[in-house]
Parts: structure tokens; C-alpha cells; sequence
């Protein structure tokens, strides 16, 4: 074979050797060092080479780390990773460094835990510094402080919120990245870890939200999972309302994300087999914020329902396209031609009106009213891709009529969209005292969307069983719309636990039986308003109210834990009242915490004779309503405030805990000093306490036609022979 000689002075690339790796390595105060790391050396050979070209003793308490971003150190394990060219720093050892770190978080200086925490919080992220600071019990140290700092944390919080915050994001974010590498088990928290964690949250939910904000988030979506399955309803209650704080707080820009995270962690599921269907009663602030969560879910669903279409927006126009290929799904489209081009609109055209929709030029028109917007399309769209059969079998049952009482599917849907939304009150914010939730709303991710596809066919049902015509599509409309709404209200009202069986609820809910129920709601309310029966009320109404005067006074007696707020609402002290049970004396105190029962009149301090009281006021009236600050202008607190009035100027200032407790005291009180018990709870309990009185005395007529006037007086005797003398 020839011999293929380099041409002279010319040189051949050759590879380096695969073992030898060229670095620049740092060290504080001195140049970089270029060097060649071999490989195939041990690692603290490579580090002890090092350490003597800078006159470094102790090799043994040093280590080489990624200069970038990450810092992470280089160990026997991820050698094999540096690359050519790569910038290496000399640092102290992994274990030198998370003792040093243990022994800074524990500084009696704030300024220098605070820094020690985000130093730690940084170097979490490496798990062989991890496994060194958990080798030290260092995540047991970091739940002591916060078990154990409570008082110190609130102090620090009132006098330096800044710091306090940065200081429990710190410590938050560096137990999710710790927590991250899998080495030790989420179990290892204690339930009163968990539940100052999230009392600290809830604490601060009223803070801008900031950078330790979103930290929270990240370790609330990490820890939350292992909260929700424990069987302590408590802290269940209390992770649930981190999350709606969450949202409540959030950017309206970062809602969305933050709902795609916890979707991805199955939140709905997780509450709905350990909260909803658990083996358990649900007690009322849990069903709170249930019904908050189910709220801020809703109301991710406004953007849409507030974005018109744009017709000139191909995307848009796509999915109305796809709403027609479903439906009508044409096998054959004709030529592009020029001939071609105007039957394919007439088809188009033809097709839209089949569809149901007003402008059958350019549907998307019919798109351009907020609300429902886009949300309207929406939900047609995952109608006929979810349940295609049945969308095929609506459109076509109703093009395919001639007798003029085809439902038209598109402007249903419109109203539809648009009268769920009115139901479920997308776009408002929660209540802060309603629970009112439903669990059918857990069963499934797109609970509304299912929620929708429920109802149109409801609304296709009940449009043919009331013969409505798309004639005059407004007036029937209207009629129709009442009736469906009738339908989804009463069904909602039983709570039906999953979707299947809210619908079963509405199929015995047709428009025949909300006629019967109509005539018959009719029928008792005007055999109430008859004669006879107007004068029984009149005359058994005494007893009832004294009846209700009876209970609320039984509830003074037991009395009511209040709760004083400042300026900021935030609820720092309760403080306790009752009535004496000879109805004579009003005791009351301060209280350092809510107290479990009733508390002793010997341990309420003051007193207040009742006959030193001049008047009762509600509302604005009550002078610590007229005080500047937010208390002013907060329409719930003011709903919930009264006042009693003694002396000349002595005051006694409530805020009741809720409106049912506001009734029972404003009534009580009123009931003490003589007047009428004017709250809706009294005349909600009166109306029930007649009807159920009347209809216990009525039991015996069943069946029986009550006259309107009594029966004539029969004329007198022309003698009274019959009457028998007992002497």
C-alpha cells in the first residue's frame, strides 16, 4: 500500500485525550488558575493539587463548584459532567458549609439569620450540600424555629414586615428545594409545623403580593398533597384557604398558571376523596372555602366571558368551521372554482342557519356581545367534541323540522352561557359568610364546560315540551329561559354529589312536573291567604313571638364569643358577653383566645345592669362605625355592627361573628327593653313557625273545603223546652 506522507510544517488534529479535561479554576482574591484535570485521579487528589498551588492547608475542607448560576458541587458522582473550557470555583466543603449554615440560621441577630436563610435557601438546590444539612438535623431545626418562634415572628411582624416576610420565604422556598431531593419524606412534619405555616400565610394573605408570596406558593404546592390527606379537617381547612388567598392575590395574569400547577397536582381530585366524600361531616368553614375555591374557579372563566370575537381572527373562525364539519361533516366539498366558490357560500350560509345562528353570513357576529363572548363558543365547541353523538342528534333533529319549533342551537347556547354564568355569579368575588358549595363541581376537571352540556340538552328538552316557536325566538326565549332556570335552580338546591345524578335530577324535573310544583306552591299560598286562615294567624301569632322572644333570650344567656378589630381587620383579641339568667344583668370581658363552650359569669369581669341601658343602634349608627378607617367603609363589617347605649355617653360596641348571631342579639336586646324583634331571622322564623302551627292544626281538614266566611248563626228557639234542669 502507498505511503500518504503530511505535507512538511503541517500538522494533523488530533483529539485530547478523553480523560483529561481543561479548566480555569477560581479562588477569591487570586488569579484563575488554568489547569488539566485528570479523571482518572481521585477527586480529593485533584482538589489537594489545587489547594497547594494557592498554599492552602486543610484539602480535606475544600471543594470544587460550577462557577455559573447553578453553584453546584462537584462531586465522584457528576464528574464525568464538566465539560472543556468550564469555569470551576474552590469553595469550602459541602460539610464545612452546612455546618457553618446550621450555625447562622440559629444567630441572635435578625440581620444575620435573615442573610443565613438565604444563603441557605441558595444552596438547597444542591443535593450533596442537602444531604450534609439533613445529616444535621437541619430540617428539624428549621421547623422548631417555626413551631417554637410564634410571638417573636408576630412582634417581628408588626415592626418589621419586610424582613419578616423575606424571612419566611427563605425558610419556606429552602424547605421545598430540600424537600425536592427525595431524602427525607414528607411525613417527617409535625401537624403543628403545618398548621403555623399556614396560619403565617394567612396572615399575611392581605400583603401585596411579592417575591416570598410566590415562594409560599411553591412550597404550599408541594406540601398541600401531603395536607389534604391527612384526617385532620382543621389543617385541610387551613391549606385550602392558603390557596384561595393565593388566587385571590395573584396577578390576574398569573391566576391561570397557578391554576394549571394545582390541576397538574390533582387538587381536585385530592379534595373531592379526602375532604368532600370523606367519612366525615363537613363543618362550616370548610364548606367557607369550599364554596371560595369553587368561586376563583369559576372566575378564571371571565376573561373568556368578557372577550368579544373577532371576525377577522382565523383561529376564531376555525372553530365555528369545526362546529358546521361536525354536524354536517360534507363528504364531498366542490372544486375551487369560480363557480364552485358560490355554492360553497349558499352551503355555508344554509349550513349556519341549520346551525341556529342569527347572522348566517358571518356567524362570528354573533359572538361579539359580552357577556357570554367567547365563552359561549367555548362551551359549544366542547359539546360537539365531547358528546358528539348527542350535539349530531340535536343539530340535525332540529334543522330537520317543518313545523316551526326547532330549538335554534346556536343563540341557545348564547343564553345558555350567558344565564350560567348569572347562576354561578362568574366574575364576583366569594362572600366572606356564604358555604354555600357544590360537590358536583369536583367530580370533573371541566366541571362548567359538563355543567353546560348537562343543560343544553335540559333546554332542548324543555323547548319542545313547551311547543315554543323560533318565529318570534325572543318571546320564546324568555318563557323557556324562565323554565330552565327554574329547572337547574330547584335541582341544584338538593346538592346532587356528581353530575350523573344532577342530571337524573333534572329528568324528573320536566316542564309537566314545574307546572304541578307551580300549581301547588300556588295553591298553599292562597289557601294562606284566605279569611279563616288570615285569622288564625292573627290569633296564634302572639305565641309564636313570644316563642322566639323565649330563644333569643336563651341565647344571651349563653352567650357569644365577639371578636375586636382594628383598622387593618386583622382580628388581634375576643372578647366575651352574656346575659344573667334572671335576664337582669349583661357580664362581660376580654378573652386571650376563641374559647371551646360557654364561659362562667365569674370570669367575665364588668357588668351592665339592663335597666341602664337607653338604646340599641345598628349599622352606621353605632359610633365605632363613625370612626375614620376601613371599618368605615367595609359594607360587611357595617352589616354586622351594633352598638348599646347606656348613661350619658357609655357605649358597649359589637361585631357580630355573623348575620345569624347579629339577628339574635339586635333581637334579644330589642325583646329586653320592650320593643319589637324587627331582624329577617325573626320574621324567617315566624313565617315557618305559622306555617308549621297552621298546617298541624289543619291536619284534620285534609281534603275539605275551608269557606271563605263562617258558617250563619241558626236563628234562636221558639222555646226551650228541651233544655234538661239538673236540680
Amino acid at each position: 500500500c502507498p505511503v500518504v506522507l503530511a505535507p512538511k510544517n503541517s500538522s494533523v488534529a488530533m483529539p485530547p485525550p478523553a480523560d483529561i479535561v481543561k479548566v480555569a479554576i477560581e479562588w477569591p482574591g487570586a488569579f484563575p488558575k488554568l489547569m488539566e484535570i485528570d479523571q482518572k485521579k481521585p477527586l480529593s487528589s485533584i482538589i489537594k493539587e489545587v489547594c497547594d498551588g494557592w498554599s492552602l492547608a486543610n484539602h480535606d475542607q475544600f471543594a470544587l463548584q460550577h462557577a455559573d448560576s447553578s453553584n453546584f458541587y462537584i462531586t465522584e458522582k457528576n464528574r464525568n459532567e464538566i465539560k472543556n473550557g468550564a469555569i470551576l470555583r474552590l469553595t469550602t466543603s459541602p460539610a464545612q458549609n452546612a455546618q457553618q449554615l446550621h450555625e447562622r440560621i440559629q444567630s441572635s441577630s435578625m440581620d444575620a439569620k435573615l442573610e443565613a436563610l438565604k444563603d441557605l435557601a441558595n444552596y438547597s438546590r444542591d443535593v450533596t450540600f442537602a444531604q450534609e444539612f439533613i445529616n444535621l438535623d437541619g430540617i428539624s431545626l428549621l421547623t422548631q424555629m417555626v413551631e417554637s418562634g410564634t410571638e417573636r415572628y408576630q412582634k417581628l411582624q408588626k415592626i418589621m414586615k419586610p424582613c419578616f416576610g423575606d424571612m419566611l420565604s427563605f425558610t419556606l422556598t429552602a424547605f421545598v428545594e430540600l424537600m425536592d431531593h427525595g431524602i427525607v419524606s414528607w411525613d417527617t412534619f409535625s401537624v403543628a409545623f403545618i398548621k403555623k405555616s399556614l396560619r403565617f400565610y394567612l396572615q399575611q394573605c392581605n400583603w401585596k403580593i411579592s417575591f416570598y408570596s410566590l415562594c409560599l406558593f411553591m412550597f404550599f404546592s408541594q406540601v398541600y398533597n401531603f395536607v389534604l390527606n391527612r384526617t385532620d379537617q382543621e389543617i385541610q381547612t387551613y391549606t385550602i384557604a392558603v390557596i384561595n388567598a393565593l388566587f385571590l392575590k395573584a396577578p390576574d395574569d398569573k391566576r391561570q398558571e397557578m391554576a394549571n400547577i394545582l390541576a397538574q397536582k390533582q387538587l381536585r381530585s385530592i379534595i373531592l376523596t379526602h375532604v368532600i366524600r370523606a367519612q366525615r361531616a363537613i363543618n362550616n368553614e370548610m364548606a367557607h372555602q369550599l364554596y371560595v375555591l369553587q368561586v376563583l374557579t369559576f372566575n378564571l372563566l371571565e376573561d373568556r366571558m368578557m372577550t368579544k370575537m373577532d371576525p377577522q381572527d382565523q383561529a376564531q373562525r376555525d372553530i365555528i368551521f369545526e362546529l358546521r364539519r361536525i354536524a354536517f361533516d360534507a363528504e364531498s366539498e366542490p372544486n375551487n372554482s369560480s363557480g364552485s366558490i358560490e355554492k360553497r357560500k349558499s352551503m355555508y350560509t344554509r349550513d349556519y342557519k341549520k346551525l341556529g345562528f342569527i347572522n348566517h353570513v358571518n356567524p362570528a357576529m354573533d359572538f361579539t356581545q359580552t357577556p357570554p363572548g367567547m365563552l359561549a363558543l367555548d362551551n359549544m365547541l366542547y359539546f360537539a367534541k365531547h358528546h358528539q353523538d348527542t350535539y349530531i342528534r340535536i343539530v340535525l333533529e332540529n334543522s330537520s323540522r317543518e313545523d316551526k319549533h326547532e330549538c335554534p342551537f346556536g343563540r341557545s347556547s348564547i343564553e345558555l352561557t350567558k344565564m350560567l354564568c348569572e347562576i354561578l355569579k362568574v366574575g364576583e368575588l366569594p362572600s366572606e359568610t356564604c358555604n354555600d358549595f357544590h360537590p358536583m363541581f369536583f367530580t370533573h376537571d371541566r366541571s362548567f364546560e359538563e355543567f353546560f352540556c348537562i343543560c343544553i340538552q335540559l333546554l332542548n328538552k324543555t323547548w319542545k315540551e313547551m311547543r315554543a316557536t323560533s318565529e318570534d325566538f325572543n318571546k320564546a326565549r324568555k318563557r323557556v329561559m324562565q323554565v330552565v332556570k327554574e329547572q337547574i335552580m330547584r335541582a341544584l338546591t338538593t346538592k346532587p354529589s356528581s353530575l350523573d345524578q344532577f342530571k337524573s335530577k333534572l329528568q324528573n324535573l320536566s316542564y309537566t312536573e314545574i307546572l304541578k310544583i307551580r300549581q301547588s306552591e300556588r295553591m298553599n299560598q292562597e289557601d294562606f291567604q284566605s279569611r279563616p286562615i288570615l285569622e288564625l294567624k292573627e290569633k296564634i301569632q302572639p305565641e309564636i313571638l313570644e316563642l322566639i322572644k323565649q330563644q333569643r333570650l336563651n341565647r344571651l344567656v349563653e352567650g357569644t364569643c365577639f371578636r375586636k378589630l382594628n383598622s387593618r381587620r386583622r382580628q388581634d383579641k375576643f372578647w366575651y358577653c352574656r346575659l344573667s339568667p334572671n335576664h337582669k344583668v349583661l357580664h362581660y370581658g376580654d378573652l386571650e383566645e376563641s374559647p371551646q363552650g360557654e364561659v362562667p359569669h365569674d370570669s367575665l369581669q364588668d357588668k351592665l345592669p339592663v335597666a341602664d341601658i337607653k338604646a340599641v343602634v345598628t349599622g352606621k349608627d353605632c359610633p365605632h362605625m363613625k370612626e375614620k378607617g376601613a371599618l368605615k367603609q367595609n359594607k360587611e363589617v357595617l352589616e354586622l355592627a351594633f352598638s348599646i347605649l347606656y348613661d350619658s355617653s357609655g357605649q358597649l360596641n359589637f361585631i357580630a361573628p355573623d348575620k345569624h348571631e347579629y339577628c339574635v342579639w339586635t333581637d334579644g336586646l330589642n325583646a329586653l327593653l320592650g320593643k319589637d324583634m324587627l331582624s329577617d331571622l325573626t320574621r324567617n322564623d315566624l313565617d315557618t313557625l305559622l306555617s308549621m302551627e297552621i298546617k298541624l292544626r289543619l291536619l284534620d281538614l285534609e281534603n275539605i273545603q275551608i269557606p271563605d266566611a263562617p258558617p250563619p248563626i241558626p236563628k234562636e228557639p221558639s222555646n226551650y223546652n228541651f233544655v234538661y234542669d239538673c236540680n
